[in-house]
């Protein structure tokens, strides 16, 4: 077991961290795909017990409170739909409706307010001639999240592909924003910092109150580099 602090820089609501970060910090105790389950809100800035063992990982709170668990993961993960060129994720990029108002101010993913490498500024919006909810953006991670090889970790590159889920959904029917609840993903190749990116997000599937979405990452000619699956939880009653 070991102790590990969210710190405030990766929240998504005001005071909870970023589920995406999250999931990627469990993920990287899994061998291969994983499947992450946030139990609660994340607190910040104090310290939690991250234990894992054989291919599980679960993160608590100091008095035992499960806040997530990671495992390999749970069924298949989406067929991807073919990507957009560079140029019309950077189109799309333009129409995502958080970029004058954003739905999460503080949000280390999705606020336009966030200072690049401060936050990741992923502001995806509809492809143009795409399905109604399938939006894309370029993103280009900044040096500040690299490690030492100059790579992106995973649970950076995990909480780049977060937000994208909700706004598909958003930008499909209006409904889909919520709490991350599970995300089953994969990093088969990290970005390296200053390197175009293209994020995408499609909805997949509603059932009541869950809102089911696919995420995945590609290189600027579309070769795939990570891929996931999200549950989101709607807080209200889902419109008609």
């Amino acid at each position: 077991m070991r102790q590990v602090t969210i710190k405030r820089q990766f929240r998504g609501p005001p005071n909870s961290g970023n589920g995406g970060y999250v999931c990627g910090l469990l993920a990287r105790a899994i061998r291969g795909p994983a499947t992450v389950a946030l139990r609660a809100l994340i607190p910040l800035d104090i310290p939690l017990n991250l234990d894992a063992t054989g291919n599980l990982a679960r993160l608590t709170g100091a008095d035992g409170t499960s806040i997530a668990e990671a495992s390999a993961a749970e069924g298949a993960l989406p067929e991807i739909p073919a990507p957009p060129s560079l140029e019309a994720a950077q189109a799309a990029g333009l129409r995502c409706p958080w970029i004058e108002k954003p739905f999460h101010p503080p949000c280390f993913t999705c606020s336009s307010l966030r200072e690049d490498g401060d936050g990741l500024r992923v502001l995806p919006g509809q492809i143009e001639g795409a399905p109604a909810g399938h939006v894309a953006c370029v993103w280009t991670p900044h040096a500040a999240f690299a490690d030492a090889d100059g790579l992106i970790p995973d649970e950076i590159v995990w909480a780049a592909l977060d937000c994208p889920g909700s706004i598909a959904w958003i930008v499909k029917s209006g409904s889909g924003g919520g709490l991350l609840g599970t995300m089953t993903g994969e990093v088969l190749k990290r970005p390296h910092a200053g390197q175009d990116t293209i994020v995408m997000a499609w909805p997949i599937e509603q059932q009541g109150r869950k809102f089911t979405a696919g995420v995945a990452l590609f290189d600027a000619d579309g070769a795939l580099m990570a891929r996931g699956r999200q549950i989101w939880i709607a807080r209200g009653a889902p419109k008609p």
